[in-house]
């Protein structure tokens, strides 16, 4: 029987979502590998699962596989997708909804349209997480603000976050003279990260708004990172760069992004659009 799925991206950041909840996908990271190939699959950053939840206080759940079909335990732009998928199918017609994850369970508030179209999503992202060893990176301390790294003969200066996923963000004058497609593989896989790395570079507009390029570990360069931009507004403020409230803007378009003082959550705030659907090919 074909799989049937459903292309979708939030600021460019695609994924292949297919629902389990009544098939079966034997092995997700062969599947996300061809699926995600641009030249002789779908196309996407990765794969995401959706079906229903195995802890209590969820609505559904999602697991989330990169385009090289590595686990990945959160996708910013994936989950509004995600909540789009969900509300507009019927699995779970509830607002606000509460998504299972691999970082445990996160709120979406959707913004659902006269016709019941889920158009925008803000989503509850939890506190960041700040130590060395959680995020993790091999670094002492309780975090990594400002810390001086060595590219070759390029000296940086990082700021770990983890959202779910481990981020290295360094702030940069001039973002068009940054050779992502160089350092961001080199630092993706720098002997300080031991499950690898999130890279970005951003650099500070306004104290309200940011500009971000991203190298994702496990697909290379995309168009826009979710928990990547909420990474960037919590080492913003750590760096006393940036507002607790801003807008971040990504070769993919624009996300607002807010690191809430009283309750140390970050929420993002962005889009979710389907593309088109189909069926893949299986061969039993």
């Amino acid at each position: 029987m074909p799989l049937k799925f459903t292309k979708m991206h939030g600021l460019a950041n695609d994924y292949v979502y297919v629902d389990v909840s009544h098939q079966r996908v034997e092995d997700p990271a062969s599947l996300a590998r061809a699926m995600s190939d641009r030249h002789r699959g779908i196309g996407s950053d990765g794969l995401i699962l959706i079906g229903p939840p195995d802890v209590a206080g969820a609505d559904a759940r999602m697991c989330m596989f990169n385009a090289d079909g590595s686990r990945g335990r959160m996708c910013g732009n994936g989950i509004r997708c995600v909540g789009k998928l969900v509300y507009e199918s019927g699995l779970a017609r509830v607002n606000p909804l509460r998504v299972q994850t691999d970082r445990g369970v996160l709120t979406l508030e959707l913004v659902v349209d006269a016709d019941e179209t889920v158009t925008a999503a803000r989503v509850d992202m939890g506190p960041p997480t700040l130590s060395p060893a959680q995020i993790p990176v091999l670094l002492d301390g309780d975090k990594v603000v400002g810390v001086p790294v060595t590219l070759g003969e390029k000296h940086l200066t990082m700021t770990c976050v983890s959202l779910g996923n481990p981020h290295a963000v360094f702030f940069e004058r001039d973002l068009s003279v940054v050779p992502l497609a160089e350092w961001g593989p080199a630092l993706e896989h720098h002997a300080l990260f031991p499950e690898c790395a999130n890279i970005h570079f951003a650099e500070i507009v306004r104290p309200d708004f940011v500009k971000l390029i991203t190298w994702e570990r496990g697909s290379g360069i995309t168009q826009a990172c979710g928990t990547g931009a909420s990474a960037v507004c919590v080492a913003g403020v750590l760096n006393g760069l940036t507002d607790r409230i801003i807008t971040v803007e990504q070769p993919g378009g624009k996300l607002e992004v807010e690191w809430d003082e009283s309750s140390d959550h970050v929420f993002m705030t962005g889009p979710a659009e389907t593309v088109f659907t189909g069926e893949w090919p299986t061969s039993g």
